[in-house]
């Protein structure tokens, strides 16, 4: 490949190209989009889960519930970022995301139109969680194709910046569906299974989501070039034939056991702080679902800051020693901090709560703001999309079941503590994994280098 020489390196969006501009949009779009699709059953379902399951359930068995159709979702997302990585390394980014984008949003509108357990009993609990295993599937497909395509055309002295604007999509959805939801909870009543919310509120945020998904997909087709980095290794036939049996063989193969140790390690942190600590609040320690969905709304607002500058401080520091330090941080910082977000919790002082969980959220989970450029930069471009997919997802499957882990430390100690646990074995294995790693700002992959 050539460089450019006589010219300063790119340090801004705008100074990007016009194509790599749309691509970089479609990433941050797709990722908005998949973590909206995400983020549903948590925000938008768990006030009106009721419309699905029966009468007369334990909180227990309704958390154990809420939790399986969170995670259904996860275990779903391995599945198809390997399938659809394959894919896209063998027939190309854009056209395995276009196929993954119509999938999941089709999921998300026949979710929105889902009959209740009133109507058509066990089979409306049923429907459901098939919907969200098959449109989880479909959800491995989009980060596996749209992060490489919109990384492989950023010139390297930007990918830290444009992998934390990128990844930044992930707490604004939170923030999208938290500020719907909150709208439509403080407009409609809710709390009863016969309540507004409760019977057809819930399905507003449903629809949304699969409507943008259609949207995004139209600009997909229209707006998008296909990776050039992409359509080069299939000149110079370094495509591999078999990128799944590749990237498990050589370096690719010493790449991906040590992404996927510290992949596990930033989910278990992620799944602690995001995914157990809505249902925690609201259901547990019985705060008031609005003001908790305020809460954490700036909470994430925040973290997608931090993510935009914690990419940024990754290409001038190094990435390997910034997730490193995450870790530890994770651990010294996090730890402490959602301790004093339950205690405020259970004093009721959601201004502590908000406080507490928002420095808890970015001391634990502020590195992943380095994940879409670590780990595009950690495989080649033959079996980029595989590698990435795999190593993002395949790590969700041990942490996803973090809700029958915390069941069974509450054994142990109080429920509410038990995310602790997970911190810190998340904090561990982050640093593990960073310190197995290369640091890989200075991987080239394009002629803009």
């Amino acid at each position: 490949m050539s460089t450019t020489t006589g010219s300063a390196p790119k340090t801004r969006i705008r100074d990007l190209d016009p194509s790599a501009k749309r691509k970089v949009r479609a990433a941050w779009y797709g990722m908005w989009l998949d973590l909206y699709d995400i983020y549903l059953p948590i925000v938008a379902l768990t006030p009106a889960m009721m419309y699905f399951e029966p009468e007369g359930l334990s909180v227990a068995e309704r958390l154990l519930i809420n939790n399986f159709v969170f995670v259904l979702t996860l275990i779903g997302r391995p599945l198809g970022s390997i399938m659809f990585g394959v894919l896209a390394d063998r027939f190309g980014r854009k056209r395995i995301t276009e196929i993954s984008v119509v999938g999941f949003s089709a999921c998300t509108l026949l979710i929105g139109a889902l009959p209740g357990y009133a109507t058509i009993g066990i089979a409306a609990l049923v429907l459901l969680l098939a919907l969200r295993a098959i449109g989880g599937v479909f959800m491995g497909g989009e980060y596996t194709g749209a992060n490489p395509l919109a990384m492989e055309a950023t010139p390297r002295s930007m990918r830290g910046l444009v992998g934390g604007v990128i990844q930044s999509g992930y707490p604004l959805a939170y923030v999208s569906v938290s500020a719907l939801v909150a709208v439509l909870l403080l407009v409609l009543p809710s709390g009863g299974l016969g309540d507004a919310y409760t019977t057809w509120g819930w399905r507003i945020p449903f629809i949304v989501g699969g409507v943008l998904g259609f949207v995004f997909f139209v600009h997909l087709r229209r707006g998008v070039e296909e990776s050039q980095v992409w359509k080069e290794s299939v000149r110079s036939k370094t495509k591999e034939k078999s990128p799944l049996r590749a990237v498990f063989v050589g370096e690719s193969g010493k790449a991906l056991a040590q992404t996927l140790l510290l992949m596990t390690g930033l989910w278990f942190g992620v799944q602690a702080l995001t995914a157990a600590t809505p249902t925690l609040l609201m259901n547990v320690l019985e705060m008031d679902s609005q003001q908790v969905t305020v809460a954490l709304l700036i909470a994430n607002l925040i973290l997608a800051a931090s993510y935009v500058l914690l990419g940024r401080l990754g290409q001038r520091v190094g990435r390997k020693r910034l997730l490193l330090w995450g870790g530890v941080v994770a651990l010294v910082v996090g730890t402490p901090f959602y301790y004093l977000m339950v205690q405020s919790a259970t004093s009721l002082n959601i201004v502590l709560v908000t406080i507490t969980a928002t420095v808890a959220l970015v001391a634990v989970v502020g590195v992943f703001g380095l994940v879409p450029t670590y780990l595009t930069e950690r495989f080649p471009a033959e079996v980029r999309s595989t590698g990435y997919g795999i190593g993002y997802s395949l790590a969700l499957v041990i942490p996803s079941g973090y809700g029958y882990y915390m069941n069974w430390l509450s054994g142990f100690m109080p429920f509410e503590y038990t995310p602790l646990v997970l911190i810190v074995l998340g904090g561990v294995l982050t640093v593990i994994g960073a310190t197995m790693g290369p640091d890989t700002r200075h991987v080239r992959m394009n002629d803009e280098e």
